[in-house]
């Protein structure tokens, strides 16, 4: 809204100053200011509301140390990830940029099957919540969404980039921010990034073109499933990784400047171009929109981290790995995501594993056997003995290490 303000008062009045809201990165440093102001300010004020409601975490017996002083801690704290996430957004982002749209969309849309979920463990007192087929069909239904989007929407382009002449490092600096602005006419293209191979591009239609390239205009029929696979495993992913204090958070927030990083820079036709990177235009908008995102779980993780004066509940985790992915859509970046989001990923094959072998053993042997002494792998940790805050660390560490990989592999071709 603010951004619509201050570019007709400067187009009318020209008010010095107003032309800053023209600028991504005036706007995505002001975006983050307001979130980790509105998750740490108002964050406790949400706090004490829940505590009042009396919307405490009931605590299963997992035989974890520690795990009985967690009782009572109020849940539904996504509930100030979401807030200080869509103030910002509201006031600084171009709300009629499509990818900005999409992350609205996901954010309410998540955060509603999350708030459900929640709301029946806590006010229902049924401790399984919202039945897996529902949260499912709800995932489904949101990658159904941004995968139609993402093909037949006329906005979603990617660009081939011109030759851009050879600058100096001033005239770099000086024409790279304005350039995001450089969209010019695009082309629909289902093509995507991928690792370790030598153009870095990698195109869905291909999948079915080989056998008669006069199949090209069905590309959706793959396209579309994968994106709803994604959705589907991402914020599976987050959910099962929130279980000790600050680590779904902490993980998160690494994620998303790192997709930060890509969502500028694919915006941007300089960057891009002097990157080799595929050039995406209007997407640079999305920074906007991480930049309010990981302010709020910075925010929130001042009352996550050990010991957590508040959960995220599913309101959280659905949320945060929703918006996950659907960045990573949008930024055509998914097929990073086994690297990118590694911690997700050990964390979903860790209970996999654990399932199926017990099954396995089970059968073959009359007994179920185990292959960590509890899953997810967090807690096969927690059962070591390893104090919970030192995991949350660790994890962080490597979450990091991943995003640097993630980042160096868009060069290594």
């Amino acid at each position: 809204m603010l951004y619509y303000l201050f570019n007709f008062l400067d187009q009318r009045y020209e008010i010095p100053g107003a032309g800053l809201f023209e600028f991504i990165s005036f706007r995505s440093a002001m975006a983050i200011i307001l979130s980790l102001l509105i998750s740490t300010i108002y964050g406790k004020k949400i706090i004490n509301f829940l505590l009042r409601k009396q919307v405490g975490e009931s605590v299963r017996d997992l035989g974890l140390k520690g795990q009985s002083e967690k009782a009572g801690t109020p849940t539904m704290g996504g509930l100030i990830i979401i807030i200080a996430t869509l103030i910002p957004v509201l006031l600084f982002a171009k709300l009629d940029n499509i990818y900005v749209l999409l992350l609205i969309v996901t954010t309410l849309w998540m955060g509603a099957i999350g708030f459900l979920d929640d709301y029946i463990k806590i006010f229902r007192k049924n401790k399984e919540g919202l039945k897996g087929l529902f949260k499912v069909v709800g995932q489904v239904g949101l990658g159904l969404i941004i995968g139609c989007t993402m093909y037949f929407h006329p906005g979603i382009t990617v660009k081939e980039k011109p030759n851009v002449p050879v600058l100096t490092d001033t005239e770099f600096v000086e024409q790279a921010e304005m350039a995001s602005e450089a969209v010019g006419p695009g082309e629909k293209s289902t093509t995507t990034t991928i690792p370790f191979v030598k153009d870095n591009e990698f195109d869905y239609a291909s999948l079915i073109t080989w056998i008669n390239p006069a199949w090209e205009s069905y590309a959706w029929l793959i396209f579309i499933p994968i994106v709803i696979f994604i959705v589907t495993a991402v914020s599976n992913g987050a959910n099962l990784t929130d279980g000790i204090d600050g680590l779904a958070a902490g993980s998160s927030a690494i994620i998303v400047l790192t997709l930060g990083v890509f969502a500028w820079v694919s915006g941007n036709i300089i960057f891009s171009d002097y990157l080799n990177i595929m050039y995406i235009p209007r997407s640079g908008e999305m920074t906007i929109y991480i930049s309010a995102f990981a302010g709020a779980l910075v925010g929130f993780l001042w009352y996550n981290t050990y010991p957590a004066q508040v959960f995220m509940g599913d309101t959280g985790s659905l949320t945060i790995g929703g918006i996950i992915a659907v960045l990573a859509i949008a930024t055509r970046k998914e097929l990073l995501i086994p690297i990118l989001c590694g911690i997700f990923l050990i964390e979903n094959l860790s209970v996999v594993m654990q399932v199926s072998w017990f099954k396995i053993t089970k059968r073959r042997y009359g007994e179920g056997r185990r292959i960590f002494l509890m899953s997810p792998l967090h807690h096969h940790y927690q059962k070591r003995g390893i104090h919970e805050s030192k995991i949350v660390v660790r994890f962080w560490v490597v979450g990091i290490f991943l995003a640097i990989v993630t980042i160096v592999t868009l060069k290594v071709r």
